[in-house]
């Protein structure tokens, strides 16, 4: 039986792309508000970049670097890039098809990677009273730094959300230029 779980892990990448050729429509940049937005955006990958550094996706659970203070530091830095977008848009709309998306698609997925890891990880249980889902806790006692790994950073392909990013911000700074014509 499909779950909606399911269904949402295999739809997020393509509605990234629907929903990128959406916000570009109903953007409203200002050049400070790319300035901004962007330097947000760059936080949230500078976030996915460290721990795409750390993790060795099912083969480890990894509970050091990022992963010491929130289970999902990659969601994390995905919701960063996405706050940093809404603020270069400018756009209301945007920000609710954001929170839509979220709770529809990322919150579901979230649970379904859970789910694997619990039944994949037996010291999962202890990890997820430990540390928090996604709001990261900087106070935790049992955190270790680990080490970042460029080979696992390059494996994952997250320059990838580098390039998205920059891509759409200069998009935004297209348009802004072209409307000003």
């Amino acid at each position: 039986m499909t779950t909606w779980s399911h269904i949402a892990r295999r739809i997020r990448v393509p509605l990234g792309f629907v929903f990128a050729a959406l916000y570009l429509w109903l953007a409203h940049p200002m050049w400070l508000s790319i300035a901004i937005g962007g330097s947000i955006a760059f936080a949230g990958v500078a976030v996915r970049a460290v721990a795409s550094g750390h993790i060795s996706k099912n083969s480890q659970l990894t509970m050091s670097g990022p992963y010491a203070y929130t289970r999902n530091p990659l969601y994390l830095g995905s919701i960063v890039i996405a706050a940093g977008f809404a603020v270069a848009a400018r756009s209301g709309w945007i920000v609710l098809a954001l929170g839509v998306l979220f709770v529809a698609i990322y919150i579901p997925v979230i649970r379904s990677e859970e789910a694997f890891l619990r039944s994949r990880f037996p010291q999962f249980e202890a990890y997820a009273r430990a540390v928090p889902r996604l709001l990261p806790r900087f106070r935790n006692p049992s955190a270790t730094a680990g080490s970042f790994s460029r080979e696992l950073y390059r494996q994952h392909r997250e320059y990838n959300a580098l390039f998205g990013t920059a891509a759409m911000l200069a998009a935004l700074a297209a348009r802004l230029l072209w409307a000003g014509r």
